[in-house]
């Protein structure tokens, strides 16, 4: 049996979190004391980078525009024991039922299926501490910080399956082909066979500045719970519309009566979820136009009689009320999509709490050489690149950095390596003399 189709709107994004804020390396002013106390702040945290899904947006075209989504840094430390600001959060919105993958590992980071539904992407980087926290019982005055760490950064890729807003639904052969192609984008086979579409056809409907999308469900006869037909599959791909649209044929061509072709579409998806049988749903009876006007009054009358509802005339062939069908139909949606926004607005104001990136200081001896070109030692790794940026001095920045490799056997290793007296050291973008 046939799978549904579905179309596959994707996007691919840059998102970088925002880097911590420095701490400040300050002193207190007290007269005659050269350094008072040291009172130096910390930084702030960096702004986070979140995906959000939201009944507003319908797809993802807009990041074929915007590609790049980066937060703010956190604010620096200052004298006084002021701590910098954290940053403010950036907050991406999608479409319902958009995944979120990392587009390196493929790894699927969300799916985001409800309203409000909220993940944090890239974590902003952690403030560094001002010099107050460096005092120890031999250096009361340090003069030391660190420097704010920095934010995750990633690429995005985004994928959202395009999910009708709308489900035409009704017997075979009633219309729902044409219409579609009628009112959107689709471009479905049609034929005056049963079971012509083998997928759903999906169609983008254009209002405007508005849009909505409208699958055509094929295969819905009687039993089509039970898998008879191709009706099965095809139900679960409008369990999540705004709206049903149910199309009957009011002209009765292929012999069956319009009032019970209704009861059984109704009974299937009503056997297949109760849930899908209680949306809104639009009743329209098509190929008003192959029958004189008294008989197409009694008919209508007559449904109206018999069931308690309204039923739209229209033609597809003609192209009668189409575009009064098309208003009425996105009336429906927008009240639905209002409602959403207002119900979920509390949830989407609030952010979930994410605590910031902190890097974790390596062993000194985590470093490794390796000979470059005209012989020159390069001293590389996560020791060097943490020291060398993470810790911010007054002065002696680099001393302090060559000390902490020290510690780790950067002299002994280099010696084992056959360094000799004179030979050229790079270390963190600055070149030394290596001296036995």
């Amino acid at each position: 049996m046939s799978k549904p189709e579905s179309l596959i709107d994707t996007g691919k994004i840059y998102v970088k979190a925002g880097k911590g804020g420095d701490g400040a390396i300050s002193f207190r002013r007290e007269k005659y004391v050269p350094f008072g106390g040291p009172d130096g702040g910390d930084g702030g945290d960096g702004g986070h980078v979140f995906i959000r899904a939201t009944t507003s947006k319908n797809t993802l075209s807009e990041f074929r525009r915007k590609r790049k989504f980066i937060a703010p840094d956190g604010e620096n430390g200052s004298g006084s024991k002021m701590n910098g600001k954290n940053a403010e959060s950036i907050v991406i919105e999608v479409p319902l039922g958009t995944q979120v993958f990392n587009a390196e590992t493929d790894e699927l980071i969300a799916d985001l299926k409800e309203p409000g539904e909220t993940v944090c992407v890239a974590r902003g980087g952690k403030g560094g501490r001002g010099n107050v926290h460096f005092t120890t019982s031999v250096n009361q005055a340090p003069k030391m910080a660190e420097a704010g760490d920095l934010g995750e950064e990633l690429y995005i890729r985004l994928e959202l399956k395009l999910l009708a807003d709308v489900g035409l639904i009704g017997y075979p052969n009633v219309g729902k082909s044409t219409l579609i192609s009628l009112i959107s984008n689709a471009k479905p086979k049609i034929a005056n066979y049963h079971f012509t579409t083998l997928v759903p056809n999906l169609g983008v409907v254009k209002l405007g500045e508005n849009g909505f999308i409208v699958a055509d469900v094929p295969g819905l006869i009687k039993g089509a719970h039970k898998g008879t037909g191709l009706g099965h599959n095809f139900l679960k791909h409008v369990e999540r519309c705004y709206l049903l649209v149910h199309l009957i044929d009011i002209a009765s061509i292929d012999g069956r009566d319009f009032v019970q072709d209704y009861y059984d579409i109704r009974e299937e998806l009503m056997l297949h979820n109760p849930d899908l049988a209680k949306k809104p749903e639009i009743i329209v009876a098509n190929k008003t136009d192959v029958l004189p006007p008294e008989e197409l009054e009694i008919r209508l009358k007559r449904f109206k009689d018999e069931t308690g509802k309204e039923i739209m005339p229209i033609s597809a062939a003609t192209g009668f009320n189409i575009k009064e069908l098309k208003s009425k139909i996105w009336d429906h949606i927008e009240r639905s999509k209002s409602f959403l926004r207002n119900f979920f607005r509390t949830e989407e104001s609030k952010l979930p709490k994410v605590s910031a990136i902190s890097e974790k200081e390596p062993a000194v001896n985590n470093f490794r050489i390796r000979r470059g070109e005209n012989g020159i030692f390069i001293v590389e790794g996560p020791a060097v690149d943490y020291y060398g940026r993470k810790i911010i001095l007054k002065e002696k920045q680099d001393l302090y950095l060559l000390e902490q490799l020290e510690k780790g056997g950067l002299s002994s290793k280099l010696r084992n390596m056959g360094a000799k007296d004179g030979d050229l050291v790079l270390v963190n973008g600055r070149e030394y003399e290596y001296k036995e």
